[in-house]
């Protein structure tokens, strides 16, 4: 059974303007472009009318989106994602972390893109995974339930199967997939806490995303401190939504951006009183420390919870390497720098009851900045 439309209400303020103009408002993790095709495909209905790109809209008037998921911020719908390319199968090394005649769990190594899309038609995960599984061309997006960006690494979830797809989508819809990651920031963080901004796509950087008041999507991102450096912080990370580069924009967004993150972290600065190890470790980390550490979801068949972690990937190991012996005041030995990444990668979330820099203290949470939505969607906000 097809998935019921993503449906929207158009706002007092759009009314006279253009349908793909304000649909591209509505939706800001698509395209404008893309939104324009889709509306030529015929699978944007206006009122239940199959409406044009120019059709002028009034206020109240619903629009009905067929085959786009709101769990837009790691999905196959995002801006990387073109559903006019056809995948081809191609072979290549793929990283099994679990696998049943269900589904499969691929750990995607950093620099590997999810999708086929714009400059990237062949040599992405779903490639390998046509190849590994050929089965998975009868699943839409070739079982692909959620993404993560190309230099973005850790744990993705594959579904085999229709059925498997549609319980699993439920289940990230309802936000009963628990998606927790590893991260190391700019700036040694005090505390713990939430960030609670909208965000869409930057007005005049359009493959960027930002934080906004006017016309985003409801984002909301928890952090805990796991370990604290002279110039950095080492945290967990898990999200209440999915945008489109979401823990990446809202770290930036309260000044402690992901480290080595091309597009929202600024001009390098190695700072004041760094060894030579750590000045060479972060001019060699060319991609944001972001690892999709660990998930938690029920199998959509039997039941049973499903618990992976995705170990550090070596990069990430060195870069906390050289952090963990910069800190030192007294030299640390290779042994000790090792064991102590060890320790810090093994680190649970931290629970509010026993996590000092948790967000259940006030002081611990940064402003809010409330959605302010210039529409009513019918679905559930997504994980």
């Amino acid at each position: 059974m097809d998935p019921e439309p993503h449906r929207l209400t158009i706002p007092a303020d759009a009314a006279g303007r253009r349908l793909d103009q304000v649909l591209a408002e509505l939706l800001p993790d698509l395209s404008r472009s893309q939104l324009k095709q889709w509306i030529l495909d015929g699978r944007v209905h206006l009122d239940g009318e199959q409406p044009v790109p120019r059709t002028r809209v009034a206020a109240g008037q619903e629009i009905a989106v067929e085959g786009y998921s709101s769990e837009d911020g790691d999905s196959a719908q995002s801006s990387e994602f073109d559903p006019d390319v056809v995948p081809e199968a191609v072979e290549m090394p793929l990283t099994i972390a679990y696998e049943d005649e269900y589904l499969l769990v691929i750990n995607k190594p950093a620099g590997l893109v999810v999708h086929p899309g714009a400059g990237n038609h062949t040599g992405t995960l779903q490639n390998g995974l046509l190849a590994y599984a050929p089965e998975l061309a009868d699943v839409p997006r070739s079982g692909i339930l959620h993404r993560l960006d190309k230099d973005t690494s850790g744990l993705l979830i594959v579904a085999r199967t229709l059925e498997a797809h549609t319980i699993l989508a439920e289940a990230l819809e309802a936000r009963d997939i628990q998606r927790e990651y590893r991260a190391v920031c700019v700036g040694p963080l005090t505390a713990g806490g939430v960030v609670d901004a909208a965000i869409a796509r930057h007005q005049s950087q359009r493959t960027k995303m930002a934080v906004t008041d006017f016309g985003g999507r409801e984002a909301v991102t928890h952090y805990r401190v796991l370990g604290r450096f002279s110039h950095h912080t080492y945290i967990a990370v898990r999200l209440d939504t999915g945008r489109t580069h979401q823990i990446r924009v809202h770290m930036a967004h309260i000044r402690h951006p992901i480290v080595g993150d091309p597009a929202y972290s600024g001009r390098l600065i190695v700072p004041a009183g760094a060894t030579p190890v750590l000045a060479n470790a972060l001019r060699g980390f060319r991609r944001q420390a972001l690892h999709a550490h660990r998930l938690q979801f029920l199998h959509p068949v039997d039941g049973h919870t499903i618990e992976l972690k995705a170990s550090l990937p070596d990069d990430f190991r060195v870069l906390l390497a050289a952090l963990v012996a910069n800190t030192n005041e007294a030299a640390i030995d290779a042994a000790a720098s090792v064991a102590e990444v060890a320790r810090l990668e093994a680190l649970p979330w931290p629970e509010p009851l026993t996590d000092p820099w948790s967000e259940s203290s006030p002081e611990s949470r940064p402003a809010r900045r409330p959605a302010r939505r210039s529409a009513r969607s019918s679905s559930v906000d997504e994980d």
